[in-house]
């Protein structure tokens, strides 16, 4: 068993690149040889800073609580949308559309609002990609932002 940690995670800190792993001894002597020769050292402003985050939880539970709020305006402006599911946890809607790739093109082309196209997250076995169905659209914008691109997918992909 291995658990990885991060603050991109954790505290969405992903330019950071900060973060840790945990495994038995066998494992994680791997992992340091594997780090010697593929690893790049934290700079240490970049250290001092990530000291300072990890030390910190109070940015935690406000980080969830965000996620909260943003998940309750996508289930009130998308909630009718066949298919929808809320999530229960994470950082992401994954949306059902016809095709993925037209979806995110017609999106931005027409709104502005980026999506990965959820076969570009999946594999494709047998000829069959089960992410060519969805969108991923991701939750880490301020809430005020996240609710207009909530809206203007609701508009673009799914009017009534």
């Amino acid at each position: 068993v291995v658990i990885f940690h991060s603050l991109s995670k954790r505290s969405n800190l992903p330019g950071l690149r900060s973060g840790f792993v945990a495994s038995g001894a066998n494992t994680m002597r791997e992992i340091k040889q594997l780090r010697n020769y593929a690893g790049a050292p934290l700079p240490l402003p970049l250290q001092a800073a990530s000291a300072a985050v990890w030390d910190d939880e109070a940015h935690v539970a406000e980080n969830r609580a965000l996620y909260v709020e943003k998940y309750e305006v996508a289930d009130r402006i998308l909630g009718n949308v066949p298919g929808y599911q809320s999530p229960e946890a994470g950082f992401f809607l994954w949306m059902p559309v016809e095709d993925d790739e037209a979806a995110a093109l017609k999106l931005w082309r027409e709104t502005g609002v980026r999506v990965l196209p959820g076969g570009y997250l999946a594999q494709t076995v047998n000829g069959e990609n089960p992410g060519k169905q969805y969108i991923r659209v991701a939750m880490v914008a301020p809430k005020e932002e996240t609710t207009r691109g909530i809206e203007a997918i609701r508009r673009c992909l799914y009017p009534e």
